[in-house]
């Protein structure tokens, strides 16, 4: 009696361990499951996040070229309008260091010989005077939304030289027209100062500033 009594025992403790066992399989189990489908809709976002980074990244790229070929037309329009047709500006795109750059040259054709150079490094100080206004005015342009208002300047073609400061002034003239920009400046150019529709004479002396206008 006492051996049937204990394999009954052992018995029923075995079913109690079975059922607990069930239990935590139907448990683990559930969580399982539940972990898959985690991973799964993981998954699928990574995805889609894979998919919008593409689509950025092309978006991004396709804005960068647009921008660049904007750039480039109009500051080549100001090259050309002030240097001469030989001049052309180039943009090339890079990437450093994970990061996105763009490097400016100042393309010129001379006697079928094509010369590539940084604007600085181009005929002096006024192509540098040219290509930085231009490129000024370009993204006033391109920026979405518009910035609006009038455009200001410190002396604006100080090293641009007299063979091309009346071309330099036309420049500025029809950056209000076409732009519908109005141009406030500061200068110490004769000739930019002549050309302005309103100047202003600021002159100080002996501790006082004195202001005059001439229409």
């Amino acid at each position: 009696m006492d051996k049937i009594a204990t394999l009954t025992l052992n018995l029923q403790t075995a079913k109690e361990e079975l059922i607990k066992r069930k239990v935590l399989f139907e448990m683990y189990k559930k969580q399982l499951e539940e972990k898959k489908n985690k991973i799964k809709e993981c998954l699928e976002r990574i995805n889609v996040l894979e998919k919008v980074r593409l689509l950025l990244q092309l978006a991004s790229e396709y804005a960068r070229k647009q921008a660049k070929q904007q750039l480039e037309t109009l500051v080549t329009q100001a090259l050309q309008y002030i240097f001469g047709s030989n001049f052309s500006l180039e943009i090339e795109l890079n990437t450093l260091n994970n990061n996105p750059s763009a490097e400016f040259y100042v393309v010129t054709k001379d006697s079928n010989k094509i010369i590539k150079t940084r604007p600085y490094e181009s005929r002096g100080g006024g192509v540098v005077d040219v290509v930085s206004l231009a490129v000024r005015i370009a993204l006033l342009e391109i920026i979405k939304p518009k910035i609006p208002g009038p455009l200001i300047l410190d002396e604006p073609g100080k090293h641009v030289s007299e063979d091309y400061i009346l071309a330099f002034i036309n420049f500025l003239k029809s950056i209000t027209n076409t732009f519908q920009r109005q141009v406030i400046l500061i200068t110490h150019n004769t000739y930019l100062m002549e050309s302005a529709d309103i100047s202003y004479f600021v002159r100080y002396s002996d501790g006082k500033t004195s202001v005059n206008n001439k229409l």
